[in-house]
């Protein structure tokens, strides 16, 4: 049965406009520390890859906030709700601490989709109840 549908479309422009005035610390906020780490690989390669990298990160977690209904509400928080990959490529969302708590006790299971273009990032999720 679905829990909750989230989607959300994150301009990348901003994002961009935020690491430059913020830095650093713009993405530690926003990214878990495994997501930061492929961040500073991206960015190393091209300032643009790291910037859609965020983009896309931000996009997922707003959409996966709207999906379980909490919005940016404890138990969810940036750093709280991961997206990674598994090695076919396929986004998915590791959660932790309180969030992955939370989210287990409602027997809950997300799938998630994002995209970008140059100017736009886009994420959809899609909350079960098993």
């Amino acid at each position: 049965m679905i829990y909750g549908i989230g989607t959300d479309i994150c301009d990348v422009r901003r994002i961009r406009a935020s690491l430059t005035r913020f830095g650093p610390r713009f993405a530690q906020r926003i990214l878990s520390q495994a997501e930061y780490a492929t961040y500073l690989a991206r960015q190393a390669r091209s300032a643009e890859r790291g910037v859609s990298f965020v983009a896309t990160r931000f996009s997922a977690k707003e959409a996966f906030s709207k999906a379980i209904g909490l919005g940016m509400r404890m138990p969810m928080t940036w750093r709280s709700c991961e997206v990674a990959s598994l090695p076919s490529g396929k986004p998915h969302l590791v959660l932790h601490g309180a969030l992955k708590t939370w989210f287990e006790a409602e027997n809950l299971v997300a799938h998630v989709s994002v995209t970008d273009e140059t100017d736009y990032a886009a994420s959809f999720v899609v909350v079960e109840r098993q």
